[in-house]
């Protein structure tokens, strides 16, 4: 029996497309990546007919969802397309995975929280109170999913950096290097996570068919821990970059059009007893990630 798939990757030029696309050539599947940019095969995920195209030509058996609307503060204002990308697209993956009896692997964010003050680690049951259109048009992607009724998982994670694209890793190792001075806000709270962790992790889940009977939200992001401020600190501490006075601050001396949640621990519970998955220390993965960059 031939129990190798057809895997779609959307966003694959994106932090986690670039991680899926390392961690595929291990893999025994057969990958396709996908992106509107030069480079990849393109693929409009807002096109429904697009969608079922490739899905029959390549005789795609899961979707890996890596792309979205990303930018937080321009959310706001962007009008439909965060709704169309983050929400409508999804739900479109989805019907397509439906059709033929494929699995839809989607990617959501600490960011459908926030509203409601809380100091305990979310759980993937808790309920969705985001504060800003990013997070509402994360939750209703989520919403549309599920109503389609497909095999799906969907892997709420926070506070992605990688080697690939702009993140807050790459942001600050250039500050902490020009800069005599930074301040950072100390009271938002969270998890970084490196990307290469989060692609191993989707692996563990699709490479042999543990995801089978188990459709539901999970979350993962790296184990631990910190705020922005000591995030920070401990980039400029591996990078040598010891001249720069790092100092905290709160986070309406940077004033934004989003409410950020202030706590974005994620509880990581059920997917590591559902799949059994490993989850490294986010400093033991952060040194990882910038060795990798030298």
């Amino acid at each position: 029996m031939n129990n190798t798939m057809n895997i779609l990757v959307t966003g694959a030029n994106g932090q986690l497309g670039n991680e899926m696309q390392l961690v595929a050539k291990t893999s025994k599947h057969h990958f396709i990546f996908t992106d509107v940019c030069d480079g990849y095969r393109p693929l409009d995920i807002t096109d429904q007919e697009a969608i079922r195209t490739i899905v029959a030509e390549e005789k795609i058996g899961c979707i890996i969802n890596c792309a979205a609307w990303t930018n937080v503060d321009k959310a706001e204002t962007a009008g439909d397309i965060v709704e169309t990308l983050n929400a409508k697209a999804p739900g479109l993956l989805a019907q397509a995975m439906k059709e033929v009896g494929g699995l839809l692997v989607h990617i959501s964010t600490d960011y459908v929280f926030g509203g409601d003050p809380y100091n305990t680690p979310c759980r993937e049951d808790q309920k969705g109170t985001p504060t800003g259109v990013y997070g509402l048009t994360k939750l209703h992607g989520e919403q549309n999913i599920m109503a389609t009724g497909c095999d799906y998982i969907i892997l709420r994670t926070a506070w992605l950096y990688s080697e690939f694209g702009h993140n807050f890793v790459k942001t600050m190792l250039q500050l902490t290097s020009t800069k005599p001075q930074l301040k950072v806000v100390f009271d938002q709270t969270g998890t970084p996570t490196y990307a290469l962790d989060l692609a191993r992790a989707i692996m563990q889940i699709v490479e042999d068919g543990a995801y089978k009977g188990h459709s539901g939200i999970y979350h993962f992001s790296n184990e631990g821990v910190t705020s922005w401020f000591d995030f920070t600190k401990k980039i400029a501490e591996l990078s040598g970059h010891d001249h720069c006075d790092i100092q905290p601050c709160h986070s309406d001396e940077y004033p934004s059009p989003v409410k950020r949640p202030a706590y974005s621990v994620l509880d990581k519970t059920k997917i590591k007893e559902t799949f059994g998955i490993h989850v490294p220390y986010w400093e033991d993965s952060l040194k990882v990630c910038m060795a990798n960059m030298k």
